[in-house]
């Protein structure tokens, strides 16, 4: 099944050709037959008989662009001046920046901004050191930190190549919850040594995301540094997709009628993300999930490793069910996919319960196209944004990182998580939920408030938060500052 065109392979064509009637016309139909989708189409200029325009199209790879170029470049007159990926042009130089939130204009500026002013607030912070939450980014700064082991679908691909969804992470995180994050890249891949690294950088920051660190090593680095820090870490890639998974499951069995603890869940995929989905989902009520890896069905008594360690083979699978993936969605009523593309097969389909429900989050293929499972399952939702019902991280972890730095919690718990998946499926008023909207989009700006005010209510419940109310900052002036 080819993918339809998207933004994430856009380039922008410059064309020349004459000026005369059906010219443009033939170009964008040339482009239509590609199997591109036009986009804008903006006149650069007009001389001698010819006209110069930027035409965007979408395709579907990179193979796909150059074929659509070709076909344009065939046309008689016609010539394609330039191409631009929009892509890698978003990239250029990076796509986050630090700013000052002073202007320093005068010498009474530069010495309050540093020194010899800065030296009354750093001995304040020094005799206090919980003032550093007050009078400095430590207030709204996450550190964004991976090794780049488990980068999206990409896999280990190092630190430096790691940057730039690092960087997407940092922007995500202000657009959606104005926090101040920033992409910390490790050049090793050594547990200890990034647990070290971790505690000795986190003086300057609120809270700690981990990103896109292979499992099973992530598992003992997030439980170390949950235990040695007290500020929050949190694992985007187990918590963040387990959050948005529970908020949409809550939701799709709204439309279908059945109620969690009657569900039977599939989980393919029992790495970081399959751990915490399963986890979340039994916090949430569900009984009976069965895990699935390359080996086949995880159960007790299995030789081959998982990737979970231990925990698939330890926690679920009641009825100890073994087999391939058939066997596993034999009656099922739920099929959570964070594994591979196209491993779930329409034949597959034919085997799970009635009212099927599909969560295919493999990136950027998922495990089963919604083309392909059209007719056979009753909702359907993947990681991508050409579909609907997107199951992304972006819907969790700004409003999370929000509301825990606004109480200053100590960690991420449970209670703030499953309080993080109720508010966002709350979002979506019960008598529109259909089943092509379970979920709300990644752009809805109630999301992110709603989140963080529900994870911080839930934190100052459970003992989490080391700030209760709006307590008043006036404190930062008297005479402990002097």
């Amino acid at each position: 099944m080819e993918t339809i065109p998207s933004a994430s392979y856009s380039m922008t064509l410059r064309v020349e050709f004459p000026h005369q009637s059906g010219a443009l016309g033939s170009i964008l139909t040339a482009v239509g037959e590609a199997g591109g989708l036009v986009g804008a189409v903006d006149i650069v200029r007009m001389r001698g008989g010819m006209t110069i325009r930027d035409i965007t199209v979408n395709s579907r790879n990179s193979d796909h662009g150059r074929r659509i170029v070709q076909s344009v470049e065939a046309l008689p007159d016609t010539r394609v001046i330039n191409v631009s990926d929009r892509t890698f042009l978003m990239h250029l130089g990076g796509k986050i920046e630090i700013r000052s939130k002073h202007q320093i204009r005068t010498r009474d500026d530069l010495s309050m901004v540093y020194t010899p002013g800065v030296a009354r607030v750093c001995r304040a912070i020094a005799e206090d050191p919980e003032r550093a939450f007050n009078l400095t980014i430590k207030r709204n700064t996450v550190a964004v930190v991976t090794d780049g082991t488990a980068v999206l679908g990409l896999g280990n691909i190092g630190p430096e190549a790691a940057m730039p969804v690092m960087e997407g992470k940092a922007a995500l995180f202000k657009q959606f919850a104005d926090v101040d994050a920033f992409p910390i890249c490790l050049d090793t891949t050594d547990a200890e040594e990034i647990i070290q690294t971790v505690k000795r950088i986190a003086p300057g920051f609120g809270g700690i995301n981990l990103e896109d660190i292979s499992a099973p090593r992530c598992f003992e680095i997030e439980k170390r540094l949950k235990e040695e820090l007290d500020i929050p870490v949190f694992h985007d890639d187990q918590h963040g997709t387990a959050v948005v998974v529970l908020a949409s499951l809550i939701n799709a069995v709204k439309v279908v009628g059945k109620k969690m603890e009657n569900l039977r869940v599939v989980v393919c995929g029992v790495g970081a993300a399959g751990v915490a989905c399963a986890r979340i989902m039994m916090s949430a009520g569900v009984r009976d999930i069965v895990g699935v890896d390359i080996h086949g069905v995880v159960h007790r008594g299995r030789e081959q490793t998982d990737t979970s360690n231990g925990w698939f083979a330890e926690n679920t699978n009641p009825d100890n069910r073994t087999g391939g993936l058939a066997e596993a969605v034999t009656g099922a009523d739920v099929f959570v996919g964070v594994s591979a593309p196209g491993v779930l097969k329409v034949e597959h389909l034919d085997l799970m319960a009635e009212d099927p429900i599909v969560f295919a989050m493999a990136n950027p293929e998922p495990e089963i196209h919604p083309e392909d499972a059209m007719g056979k399952v009753r909702i359907m939702a993947t990681g991508r944004s050409d579909y609907p019902n997107q199951i992304n991280n972006v819907l969790c972890f700004p409003g999370v990182f929000r509301g825990a730095l606004d109480i200053r919690a100590r960690e991420i718990d449970e209670a703030m998580k499953l309080a993080a998946a109720e508010a966002m499926a709350a979002v979506i008023p019960e008598d529109e939920l259909v089943e092509d909207y379970i979920i709300p989009s990644v752009f809805d700006e109630r999301v992110a408030p709603a989140v963080a005010e529900a994870v911080a209510e839930a934190g100052k419940a459970s003992g989490m938060a080391r700030r209760i109310g709006q307590q008043t900052e006036a404190g930062i002036i008297g005479p402990q500052a002097f």
